[in-house]
């Protein structure tokens, strides 16, 4: 799905998304699995965000790891 295609209303601001930073990595990213409606694609400051991968490149897993720890320091 391409980003032009998108409704931002129906996108979740990440801002908005409340994770308990004294828990795991893992059980940080299970709140945000279950608190956003895609997380594929979410918005930041209004932006949308669409997340994708490649086979050689980051896990999921490093690739949310990274967005949670830099947006709940």
């Amino acid at each position: 799905m391409k980003l032009e295609d998108i409704n931002p209303d129906d996108v979740d601001e990440i801002s908005s998304i409340k994770i308990d930073r004294r828990k795991s990595s893992n059980e940080r990213i299970l709140d945000f699995l279950t608190q956003v409606k895609n997380p594929y694609i979410f918005k930041v400051n209004g932006k949308l965000v669409r997340m994708g991968f490649s086979e050689n490149g980051p896990t999921a897993d490093d690739c949310l790891t990274r967005v949670l720890e830099n947006l709940y320091r």
